[in-house]
């Protein structure tokens, strides 16, 4: 062997053994550098004669050749495993788990408004909605509300700036499904000032303006009026009831709510009381109360130990009727409305309102219900999650 094959052989495994980069870069100086000792030895071939040069330089090149292509396989080999440990040091599990903490709720006030679908639908009610910037006329006139009424004044509702005139010539469907109005009440429209609604009676006005009776309907959504305490919110929801047919009476009133609240609390020692009382868009009008009970020191819903203001209620005063193009000699019919965030605080055991609105997590995940507890008749329709 010769001294150009020891060189190869003990280059090649130091090359082999070299466990690191920089071990590795050190055998390629050694070898390869300018004082390496390969290069040395192709720096004695100029002296050579031809002979020599001819006998030894295949020997030299192919040890460089044998060294430059070990040592550029080694380091794609250590580059490869450094990579592998970064990867593998640095890995995410991008996965959530199976039981996640933070899974999301229904709002209660969501789940109180399917509940309402659930339990009207039974009973042949449709669900209406409409525009919650709406006009003076449908918010006001036509609802009796005379414009001294204080339920007008600046510091109860939020007025609008008059829209342009292109904006106000003619109706058409609102994003969240208001009807489109037939043209006799265009003039409506264009003239009153807009105002963002106080109540959603004025999807009853507008539902007996775009469809002809016999009318079932229930009309939940935003409201807004200048309030803000422990009970009222600027923005708050209601629900409002309106059938309008022949022969309506007070008792279908009665029979219909007591049917509502039994199937809502899901309690049937429901007890009504209804109060005398005055609202402009129905005579008579009545406050509708409900019994409760003394439970541990709390009032539950049901029994008669004491009275609880829940709703109000009554027969559609003829004005209105006439108002929507509806003979009132002919056609008969009752109102009802509550706020819906007033219902889940009584059924669910909340005594603020505020929370409602305040995004807290805590207070959803403890009064919210699960994406899957769809509310049915059969099953409960307020089962907590």
């Amino acid at each position: 062997m010769t001294d150009t094959d020891d060189l190869k052989t003990h280059l090649l495994v130091a090359i082999e053994a070299s466990a690191s980069l920089d071990a590795l870069d050190a055998v390629r100086v050694d070898a390869l550098g300018k004082q390496g000792r390969v290069t040395q030895l192709l720096k004695t071939m100029g002296a050579l004669s031809p002979e020599e040069r001819q006998a030894r330089g295949p020997a030299i090149h192919g040890l460089r050749e044998a060294v430059t292509n070990a040592i550029a396989a080694r380091k794609a080999h250590l580059e490869q495993v450094a990579l592998d440990a970064q990867l593998a040091s640095e890995a995410l599990d991008m996965t959530l788990p199976a039981d996640a903490p933070l899974a999301g709720t229904v709002h209660p006030v969501s789940q109180v408004m399917d509940e309402l679908a659930e339990i009207f639908a039974d009973l042949g009610f449709a669900v209406a909605s409409g525009p919650e910037m709406e006009t003076d006329w449908h918010n006001f006139g036509a609802l009796n509300i005379p414009e001294t009424h204080p339920a007008r004044a600046m510091h109860d509702t939020f007025y609008l700036e008059q829209p342009a005139r292109a904006d106000r010539d003619g109706q058409s469907p609102s994003s969240d499904g208001g009807l489109r109005l037939p043209p006799a009440d265009a003039q409506h429209d264009r003239e009153t000032p807009r105002v963002l609604r106080t109540h959603t009676s004025p999807v009853q006005i507008r539902t007996m303006l775009a469809n002809k009776p016999p009318i079932r309907i229930i009309a939940p959504g935003r409201t807004y009026r200048s309030d803000s305490d422990a009970t009222h919110t600027p923005m708050f929801h209601q629900v409002e009831g309106l059938v309008i047919d022949k022969g309506i009476t007070l008792g279908h009133l009665k029979w219909t709510l007591e049917t509502f609240l039994k199937a809502f609390f899901e309690r049937d020692d429901i007890v009504l009381r209804l109060r005398p009382s005055y609202f402009p868009f129905t005579e008579p009008s009545a406050e509708v109360d409900v019994g409760y009970s003394i439970v541990k020191g709390k009032r539950v819903i049901g029994g008669s130990e004491g009275w609880m203001e829940v709703l109000g209620s009554g027969m559609v005063h003829p004005k209105v009727i006439a108002a929507c193009g509806l003979d009132p000699e002919e056609w008969q019919g009752f109102a009802f409305g509550c706020g819906i965030d007033r219902l889940a605080m009584l059924k669910y055991g909340m005594d603020d309102l505020r929370p409602f609105f305040d995004g807290d997590i805590r207070w959803l995940k403890h009064y919210g219900f699960s994406a899957l507890d769809v509310p049915t008749l059969s099953g409960g329709v307020g089962t907590p999650a």
